[in-house]
């Protein structure tokens, strides 16, 4: 099926008590992995692009094109959204030029009425494009490929005024960070979440940095209203580990092991294994249709 925006699925994920797993894609392999494990549990998917990997890659339009040809060639059933990762305004602009279903607009770094003029300037092109549109208020903490957030967790008289917009989705800070959580982490605050869905009411809340977060974390946040969940990093990890598995035992000495098509075959196996997972750590095995 031709690529969708995500607030059907986000909807449907917010009535029936799950969360959508949207996972950032890097290259081919990472993309593939994905499809194949949302096609298989039947799960509809967003597949995240950072304004980084759309530079790896070569840029929006070659993304757009590989990720709906692959749609296409693979017959993909489910519903799988393309969606800009901590878009810039310009970026946002370009992605949805390009053929990207959905954007996210971090403007969090911005000072708050920025933040609100820009973010509406979007949702206004995106929406007349048909596309769905993510904002954010309080910085995700950590770094994720030159974006950098404090982790501040968002005023919930903030997130009502974005929310009042028109957005479709919102990112707010709680606590949660990008890449891996240290030792000292003091968990997400339920509290600031549960003040923001009292504000917010129906509005879709997104989780980002859903690298490590415990299960039961991840299920008490849903219940109190997040529809969409980040993750990178974890994939990240299991691609590196079982690349790193492969190597040390001397798999890429034997016979063509050094061709990349068998030298990446078992990090991409291992995508599939964390993306299993997480779907079904979220609830949205078998919520494709």
């Amino acid at each position: 099926m031709p690529l969708v925006n995500a607030k059907e699925m986000i909807e449907k994920a917010r009535e029936g008590h799950y969360a959508v797993g949207a996972f950032n894609i890097n290259n081919l392999e990472w993309t593939k992995a994905i499809l194949q494990t949302a096609e298989e549990l039947k799960a509809p998917v967003m597949l995240g692009v950072s304004e980084g990997a759309n530079k790896y890659m070569t840029g929006f339009e070659v993304v757009a094109a590989m990720v709906k040809a692959m749609v296409e060639s693979m017959n993909i059933t489910v519903p799988v959204a393309l969606h800009l990762d901590h878009g810039s305004f310009e970026g946002a602009k370009r992605a949805l030029k390009a053929g990207y279903t959905s954007v996210m607009f971090d403007g969090s770094h911005y000072p708050f009425e920025e933040n609100v003029a820009k973010t509406k300037e979007i949702v206004s092109l995106a929406h007349f494009m048909g596309c769905t549109v993510e904002a954010e208020v309080g910085s995700i903490g950590g770094e994720e490929d030159g974006v950098t957030g404090r982790g501040e967790v968002a005023d919930p008289q903030e997130c009502k005024k974005i929310a009042d917009l028109g957005i479709d989705f919102l990112a707010a800070g709680i606590g949660n960070i990008h890449g891996k959580y240290p030792a000292n982490w003091q968990g997400l605050d339920f509290d600031a979440l549960a003040a923001i869905k009292a504000e917010c009411g129906n509005m879709p809340l997104v989780l980002h940095g859903g690298t490590g977060i415990p299960e039961e974390m991840i299920k008490k946040a849903i219940s109190l209203g997040v529809c969409k969940i980040n993750v990178n990093t974890e994939c990240q990890l299991y691609f590196a580990e079982a690349t790193r598995k492969y190597i040390e035992a001397g798999k890429d000495l034997e016979k063509k092991g050094f061709d990349p098509r068998k030298l990446l075959a078992p990090g991409t196996e291992a995508i599939k294994e964390i993306v299993k997972i997480k779907m079904e750590m979220f609830g949205c095995v078998g919520k494709a249709f």
